[in-house]
C-alpha cells in the first residue's frame, strides 16, 4: 500500500501508476518494485496469489475439492465490510485448485 506525498490519502495501481484518488496525483512505478495491484473486484473474483510467494504460505490440513489431496496453503482476505469476518482461502499443494471459505 501507497500513500500519497501530497494529501496522505492511499493511492490505486492502474497499470504501471500509482493514483491518488483523492487529488489525483500519479506516480510512474518502476519495474522492480514489488507492486499489489488494487483494483474494484467482482464478488466472484478470487485473489489471486502467484509465483514463488505461494510455497511461503501456512499449510493445512483439508481436502481438495477437485483431486482430494488432504493439503493446502492457506491465506485470509478481507473482502467484504470490516465488520464481517474474514474470508479464508485455500490452493491445493498437488493440483493448485483455488478455493475460499466462509466463516
Amino acid at each position: 500500500m501507497e500513500f500519497c506525498p501530497k494529501c496522505k490519502s492511499i493511492m490505486i495501481y492502474q497499470g504501471n501508476k500509482a493514483v491518488c484518488r483523492k487529488c489525483g496525483y500519479e506516480k510512474v512505478c518502476e519495474e522492480d518494485e514489488d507492486v499489489v495491484i488494487v483494483a474494484k473486484r467482482n464478488r466472484d473474483d478470487v485473489p489471486v496469489i502467484e509465483g514463488e510467494d505461494i510455497k511461503t504460505l501456512p499449510t493445512t490440513n483439508v481436502i481438495c475439492p477437485a483431486c482430494g489431496n488432504r493439503e493446502a496453503y492457506w491465506w485470509l482476505r478481507q473482502l467484504r465490510a470490516a465488520d464481517e469476518s474474514e474470508v479464508r482461502f485455500f490452493r491445493c499443494t498437488k493440483c493448485g485448485k483455488t478455493w475460499r471459505e466462509y466463516d
